[in-house]
């Protein structure tokens, strides 16, 4: 791609080649590259031209680091960063953090987990520093990609970032709670920001069968959507009803009615975690993951399962009930839980989303920009 130097200090090609192979390296030995298609994209898309600076943390706040300093060390301390398997802190305001890149590895992971097809519609939730975007660009085409944020500062920042490594998707500024009806329908929505409970908007721009992926309780789930008369893309179990790739219906509207929406989803946690930046606006997001523990024991308390179980119930279960259930069920990965939505109803769950252990989710028409 053609990039543009916007200093006089730019990185040497030769430096950058070479930490951009050795990331892609890294994040092969994770097996998160398997799908040549995205492995193709990642050695595609230079992520440097997205985090022409960034923050670390010191003590009492941030330093920040950036392609054009003038001191060949920190330069070099910028390009090893920007290539290095980890979430890089993009803005900090006010001393905190309000947008990142994520870790390169665990997107290359949700992108698999993703499973687009050629022709596929994705919505994008938090543009952050337009990496993502870009990655999906490449595998997809501009024009069926869509990334919004509330923030015009950092959507004004992912259009230029992504201009400059020569992608031009649809960069939203907007509510991302309410999705982007406008370019809707959608086969693929993936968020890159931590939610307490899915939007029920992004149902309704979603085709049935499309996938929905986003973190959740410091986990990712995974939904598939149904539709149709009956809202059958589910059947309660986490199985596909109508609407899936499996029935040919697929890429680009093909086979599909465009006036045909989602109803209802349902999928499980991937046994993974996931920690993003909370969604700004919204009640109770970051309190949830300042939760008491009321003297738990540390076995508990430092344990990164029983946290998300305890994230996952916050407002049905006390800490303390929390840990029986753990125990009880034998520290549950996190693959063996669930969320349903239907009939504006959402539930998390787990094994069955009709069993005995069901925990309400908050509302899903919650609001990012607090409107």
């Amino acid at each position: 791609m053609g990039a543009h130097r916007e200093d006089v200090y730019g990185p040497d090609e030769a430096d950058v080649a070479d930490a951009r192979a050795g990331l892609i390296r890294e994040i092969a030995l994770t097996g998160a590259l398997d799908d040549p298609a995205w492995r193709a994209a990642f050695e595609a898309v230079p992520r440097h031209l997205f985090v022409p600076y960034y923050f670390v943390g010191r003590p009492g706040g941030y330093d920040r680091l950036w392609s054009g300093d003038p001191d060949p060390a920190r330069r070099r301390r910028w390009l090893r960063g920007a290539y290095a398997d980890g979430p890089l802190a993009t803005r900090v305001r006010d001393g905190e953090l309000i947008s990142s890149s994520s870790q390169p590895s665990l997107m290359a992971r949700m992108l698999g987990e993703l499973d687009v097809r050629d022709g596929d519609r994705v919505l994008e939730i938090g543009a952050g520093s337009g990496y993502n975007a870009a990655l999906l660009c490449h595998r997809l085409g501009d024009e069926l990609v869509t990334t919004v944020d509330v923030d015009p500062e950092i959507t004004e920042s992912a259009r230029s970032h992504l201009a400059t490594a020569g992608y031009r998707p649809a960069v939203i500024t907007g509510d991302g709670a309410r999705g982007c009806p406008e370019r809707a329908p959608f086969d693929r929505i993936i968020a890159t920001c931590t939610l307490p409970s899915v939007p029920t908007s992004w149902l309704a721009q979603c085709r049935p069968g499309a996938r929905i992926l986003a973190p959740l309780a410091t986990g990712l789930i995974s939904l598939v959507v149904g539709g149709g008369p009956h809202g059958n893309g589910t059947h309660g179990n986490g199985t596909q009803g109508n609407g899936t790739h499996g029935n040919g219906a697929h890429g680009g509207g093909g086979g599909r009615g465009e006036g045909e929406r989602g109803t209802c989803a349902e999928g499980h946690f991937l046994n993974t975690a996931a920690y993003f930046v909370p969604l700004r606006g919204v009640p109770g997001s970051r309190a949830l993951a300042r939760r008491p523990l009321g003297g738990l024991p540390r076995r508990a308390s430092e344990n990164e399962l029983f946290r998300f179980l305890l994230t996952l119930t916050a407002g049905s279960l006390d800490p303390h009930e929390a840990l029986s259930l753990w125990e009880r069920e034998r520290r549950p990965e996190r693959d063996r839980f669930g969320v349903t939505i239907t009939g504006g109803r959402q539930w998390a769950w787990l094994d069955d989303p009709a069993g005995p252990y069901v925990w309400p989710l908050s509302p899903g028409g919650v609001s990012l920009d607090g409107s």
